[in-house]
């Protein structure tokens, strides 16, 4: 007989499925087993469609009665896109729930398996709960702060640069880290650039995955004096999805409105400092729907994103390669700081190899997402 972990391990495999078409959902998976034997498989695939279990108890049809349902979120249990799940496991008549964790909405959480439990239903928790949270980190820092989950991103060669002294930076690494990148612009609701990367390297910042598939992150443009070229790739590619550009109250009225009439849409901030901005727009961010936030700008914006303390993520890609030279640009610009006491501290970091480069992923030590939101 497989273990309980067995077939979890199955259920968040299948929630994988619908990363990126299910923000600001979670990406949930369920699976049905009778005596030991899968008799169904569903997944959330799209914000506003059938949830997980629904999708496995209607392909389960009679046979759902006294199974096991494995899914790796806890089965809601208020009315919102779609009826409640909980209502419907405890209609098809399964006996047992395997749930990895509890929903992180302080306003549901534990209500569904309250529900079930109140109902018959056994319900077990907590099975590979560690995995089921990093798998829906951006749903939970969403659901709980109504802040967009930041991801800082940056390629660099093995001594730490991003780009030569005179500016060239295509391309550092190989093939198989621009489809991961592309991957993760898939996954989130939006990408930050500043103004001058738009300038210099006049990127198109969609998401470009073989075969052609994906879905295009909102495009958003650091940008307070309105420097932005109405010429540029973002512009002309406003059908293929929004842009945004962040600018203060100096922007010329007369470029505002050619950048309104083109599709654009200007966010006007009142701070000055570029840290202090960007936490003022992480609400304003939240209350449009925007769950997550990939930053690809050079290091000037990561020096802004880093002292504002808004990063819930380091993707750092490595190359085999030395670029030298102290006028090279390096991640992170600014002036840094004049202790390492004060450097930002990381945890949970991991490694693995994409091809001939590595990437490193790590959490700052004060977000780590397993202990904040493990308790809360």
């Amino acid at each position: 007989m497989h273990s309980d972990k067995y077939f979890m391990k199955k259920t968040l495999k299948l929630a994988q499925s619908g990363a990126g078409y299910t923000n600001p959902n979670p990406m949930v998976g369920a699976v049905l087993v009778r005596e030991g034997k899968i008799i169904s498989e569903g997944y959330h695939q799209y914000y506003g469609g059938s949830h997980a279990e629904i999708h496995a108890i209607e392909q389960a049809g009679r046979q759902a009665a006294g199974s096991t349902l494995y899914v790796n979120l806890e089965p809601c249990s208020h009315h919102g896109k779609t009826p409640p799940c909980c209502e419907a496991v405890v209609h098809a008549g399964i006996s047992r729930v395997v749930c990895a964790m509890e929903d992180p909405n302080p306003l549901v959480s534990g209500q569904g398996i309250a529900f079930l439990r109140q109902n018959g239903v056994e319900v077990q928790t907590g099975v590979l709960r560690d995995e089921a949270m990093l798998l829906n980190e951006i749903f939970i820092k969403y659901i709980r702060t109504h802040h967009p989950f930041v991801i800082l991103k940056s390629a660099m060669s093995l001594d730490g640069k991003i780009a030569t002294r005179t500016g060239e930076s295509k391309w550092i690494t190989g093939e198989q880290v621009r489809q991961y990148s592309h991957q993760i612009r898939h996954q989130v609701s939006a990408i930050m650039v500043g103004v001058q990367t738009v300038i210099a390297d006049n990127p198109v910042l969609t998401t470009r995955l073989q075969p052609d598939t994906g879905k295009n992150p909102a495009r958003i443009i650091m940008d307070s004096h309105g420097r932005t070229p109405v010429s540029s790739n973002l512009i002309k590619t406003i059908f293929q999805g929004p842009v945004i550009i962040i600018s203060s109250p100096d922007i010329p009225e007369k470029k505002t409105k050619t950048l309104k009439a083109m599709g654009a849409e200007i966010i006007t901030v009142t701070e000055t400092d570029r840290a202090a901005v960007l936490r003022e727009l992480m609400p304003v961010l939240g209350e449009r729907g925007i769950d997550s936030l990939l930053i690809e700008g050079g290091g000037t914006l990561a020096d802004s994103a880093v002292r504002a303390g808004i990063v819930d993520k380091y993707l750092y890609f490595i190359a085999p390669l030395i670029i030298g030279g102290r006028e090279a640009l390096t991640p992170v610009e600014g002036e840094g700081v004049d202790e390492i006491s004060r450097a930002v501290k990381l945890q949970k970091m991991s490694t693995r190899t994409m091809g001939r480069d590595i990437l490193v992923e790590a959490y700052p030590f004060q977000e780590e997402v397993l202990d904040v939101y493990r308790d809360n």
